[in-house]
């Protein structure tokens, strides 16, 4: 279930709760395939596609107001710190 869902231009941010019997696989690659199909269909940019990656990060339900924000906050936090620079370890065939 989506908590808050936002990015910017490169990227987006999902703050979800799974619950244990989700596949984080699955999960993204139905939020990938479906947000396709609504970007191909009501924008209609039949060019847009996902990268093949993603990633990952739990976190404690004591940090979710921390998380939201951070996520709500994005315009203004990538205008002094790129993703690329916030990124600290990647691997490049997987982000751009």
């Amino acid at each position: 279930m989506p908590v808050i869902i936002g990015g910017v231009i490169d990227h987006v941010h999902l703050l979800v709760s799974l619950k244990p019997t989700h596949q984080i696989s699955e999960v993204l690659r139905d939020i990938k395939r479906k947000s396709s199909e609504w970007v191909h269909k009501e924008i209609g940019d039949r060019g847009f596609v996902w990268q093949d990656g993603y990633g990952v990060f739990s976190v404690s339900l004591s940090q979710i107001p921390t998380v939201r924000r951070y996520i709500e906050n994005q315009e203004d936090h990538h205008r002094t710190r790129t993703f690329r620079e916030e990124y600290v370890e990647f691997d490049e065939r997987y982000l751009w």
